[in-house]
């Protein structure tokens, strides 16, 4: 009998055959990996990106300068002491009482340095209805967040002794503590929802205790592996605490997807009446397969961030590569062997009610879902009709996505009326247009204290007031070892940050030149909040092409290979283009239109966070091959068994339908809790996601999917003579789930 067992060829077949067999083995394999790479990765540690290696531009050379002249820039806080009336100015007595109560009782927290007084810096507003006491924390300006309490708290006294004045706190210290205090919880709260949310749609799809844990287990245990691995690999591409969120997202979402594709599979073949080591053969023969096709698409995807050369979203990038190619090699060895190794115990834990919906099957592969059995039958009956309706509706989603405006969201933009410090950011803005964050020209020259050196910054201080950039008051730090000097420049515009870019280019191209510029070896590069917006746009918009034709054309190739058919491969990347553009046009509709953005608490955005097209089309690309690959493969399968290319189409679709469902209602409900974050970036993303993979699972793969391969006919297996010599990644190995395999001029007929 073994000889008259088909040859498997495929590495998915080998390495499930292999673990099957080496049960024990292949299990303590995965678990020592996972407890050396955490135990590595803690020893190592991490490191983060820190902000020189932020961006590139000038935002970049000035934190290079900084960092170089080892100079230790400690968070800045700002105490805003303001009229509530219209008659009391900054000159009267009261007001100037509660300007020296600010002064001293900060200072005497023993928590500031460089208080001062408003009276002394000219920081009075025109009005003169404001002012600002400005100091600085010490220690670390990363952890100043926790050490700015007590300071909070002597201003909060301040304030209750003079009622009829607002004397509120602001800066990176009390603004780190703010988020801390309102969001530090969100995301954990929304990570650690994740497993018990895909635990319950699992145990609905499967029935089954043991069936359901086993995917979020295996999910759980690559996450885990990757966070070590993160730690190892940090000390080449630093990562960032937002790597670590978007790696958790990924990993979850493929980690279950992966194992859900397998397993039911494997559970599929036994209802069939195959025995357990038949089931588990042709599982890693077909499923296998397809996890390895979609996982390596998935890590090209993701490796399209590395050609953005902003530090985060490369993070971003390699951490989601890294699970999920973790997520795969799990799911193709120590799956198969759990398998083995419980056989019939996969069942226990059986939920009553849901026996016979999760053990349904007819026995010959063609069971599925009643509903999509309807669509499909419809679909394939008429499909020049259903691609006009599929494709016209998703085109109408995408249309709003022409008018996309990008933007990088303001505070009240990000947070709304939720956080009290929003208010004050507004106050201080609006007194003070571009004080609460100045631009910073960090000078340096070979002799900070030359006369032509202070000649220059003299004239730049006029020449930046008198030019309109700013209103002043422009200040001047030096460090005199260092041979460096801050110049704070407070921007026109304040936090609107298309009239402050305007300054911000006017400050570069007109003022530095004219001034900071005819000194010899001198370099003056601008930052700040609105410079750093500026460069980070910049070098996005310079990086979209590049990223964007990487991941389509490796894409392409890998379909193309993994497929040998050249109209799988277009399609595959058209419809998947047309799901990108229908997630655009939802996310422009509802965050930027204001379209529905009552239900999802986005009123007032107006603009789609700068980074998230990007990152979007990058995730969206590879999360949506997941189905394509899977459905595909299986029509490709039931093709191979010598069925017509219109029988193939309806059985790949229906008997996928329930396993691509379950795994899109996961995605979309781990997706979606970040769309309930108070935080409009994270709301977007997650809104992003959910509406994205939904449409993907239904509109694309249920119904424009089938009809456009139901017109193709059989061009959907073509392949030019010229692309033969093309390596063959198709590993047929689907003879093993076959009793009668195509004979040779059926295969060849099918490669052509």
């Amino acid at each position: 009998m073994e000889n008259d067992r088909p040859r498997v060829r495929g590495l998915a077949a080998r390495a499930g055959g292999w673990s099957a067999r080496h049960r024990w083995a292949a299990v303590g394999i995965w678990v020592l990996f996972v407890v050396l790479a955490m135990g590595l990765g803690s020893a190592a540690g991490r490191v983060d990106v820190n902000e020189s290696d932020q961006l590139k531009g000038e935002t970049h050379t000035a934190a290079r300068i900084i960092e170089d002249a080892g100079i230790e820039r400690p968070a800045s806080e700002t105490v805003l002491i303001q009229a509530k009336d219209g008659t009391t100015t900054a000159t009267d007595a009261g007001f100037r009482a509660a300007v020296g109560d600010v002064v001293r009782a900060v200072r005497e927290t023993g928590r500031v340095t460089a208080v001062t007084s408003p009276y002394d810096t000219k920081t009075i507003s025109k009005d003169g209805r404001s002012a600002l006491v400005q100091f600085e924390m010490r220690g670390d300006a990363d952890t100043a967040g926790d050490r700015v309490e007590p300071v909070l708290k002597v201003v909060e006294g301040v304030q209750q002794k003079h009622g009829s004045l607002r004397i509120e706190e602001i800066g990176g210290a009390s603004m780190q503590k703010q988020y801390a205090d309102a969001f530090g919880d969100d995301f954990q709260q929304a990570e650690y929802s994740a497993v018990p949310v895909a635990l319950g749609i699992l145990l609905i799809a499967f029935g089954a205790l043991v069936a359901a844990l086993l995917p979020v287990a295996l999910a759980i245990t690559a996450i885990m592996a990757t966070m070590g691995l993160m730690g190892i690999v940090s000390h080449v591409q630093p990562m960032s605490d937002t790597a670590n969120s978007v790696m958790l997202l990924v990993g979850m979402a493929v980690g279950v997807d992966y194992c859900l594709f397998y397993l039911r599979r494997e559970r599929e073949e036994r209802a069939a009446g195959r025995d357990a080591s038949t089931a588990l053969r042709i599982a890693a023969a077909t499923s296998g397969r397809a996890i390895i096709v979609s996982g390596v698409t998935v890590c090209v995807a993701m490796a399209g961030m590395l050609f953005t050369g902003l530090a985060e979203f490369e993070a971003m990038g390699l951490a989601s590569l890294m699970v999920v190619a973790v997520a795969m090699v799990g799911s193709v060895t120590v799956l198969p062997a759990l398998l083995s190794l419980l056989g019939e115990r996969v069942e226990k834990g059986r939920i009553p009610f849901l026996r016979r919906r999760a053990g349904r099957g007819n026995g010959n592969g063609d069971g599925g879902s009643r509903f999509w059995t309807a669509v499909l039958r419809r679909v394939l009956a008429r499909p020049v009709v259903s691609v006009a309706v599929a494709a016209g509706a998703l085109l109408a989603v995408a249309a709003p996505a022409l008018g996309m405006k990008t933007s990088q969201l303001t505070l009240d933009q990000e947070f709304g009326d939720s956080l009290p410090i929003v208010q004050t950011y507004n106050r201080v803005n609006e007194a003070f247009p571009g004080g609460s964050e100045p631009a910073q020209v960090v000078v340096e020259a070979k002799d900070i204290e030359a006369p032509e050196v202070r000649a220059a910054l003299a004239r730049f201080k006029e020449e930046a007031v008198s030019s309109g950039a700013s209103r002043g008051p422009v200040d001047v730090k030096l460090y005199r070892a260092q041979n460096v000097a801050f110049v704070s420049v407070p921007l026109v515009g304040g936090s609107d940050f298309d009239k402050a870019g305007k300054s911000l280019e006017k400050l570069r191209d007109e003022v530095r030149p004219a001034t900071l510029g005819k000194v010899e070896g001198l370099r003056a590069p601008v930052t700040g909040q609105v410079a750093g917006s500026r460069d980070f746009n910049d070098q996005l918009v310079g990086s979209v092409v590049p990223v964007f034709a990487f991941v389509v054309v490796f894409a392409f190739l890998l379909m193309l290979l993994s497929f040998r058919s050249l109209t799988v491969a277009i399609t595959s990347i058209v419809l998947n283009l047309l799901s990108v553009g229908a997630a655009y046009g939802i996310l422009v509709a509802v965050f930027q239109h204001g379209w529905g953005a009552s239900l999802v608490g986005a009123q007032g955005v107006g603009a789609i966070v700068t980074w998230l097209p990007l990152f979007l089309f990058v995730i969206l690309f590879g999360l949506s091959m997941d189905y394509h690959v899977f459905v595909v493969s299986r029509i490709r399968e039931a093709r191979l068994r010598g069925r017509s290319t219109k029988e193939a189409i309806q059985h790949g679709v229906v008997t996928t339908a329930g396993v691509v469902t379950s795994a899109a209602v996961i995605m979309v409900a781990v997706f979606a809790i970040f769309g309930t974050l108070s935080m409009q970036s994270m709301k977007q993303m997650g809104v992003g996601l959910a509406a994205a993979v939904l449409i993907d699972a239904t509109v694309i793969r249920g119904v424009l999917l089938p009809a456009v391969m139901a017109l193709l006919g059989e061009r959907n297996w073509y392949l030019p003579r010229w692309l033969h010599r093309l390596p063959d990644l198709t590993h047929d190995e689907v003879a093993e789930a076959v009793a009668a395999p195509p004979g040779p001029r059926e295969h060849e007929r099918l490669k052509v």
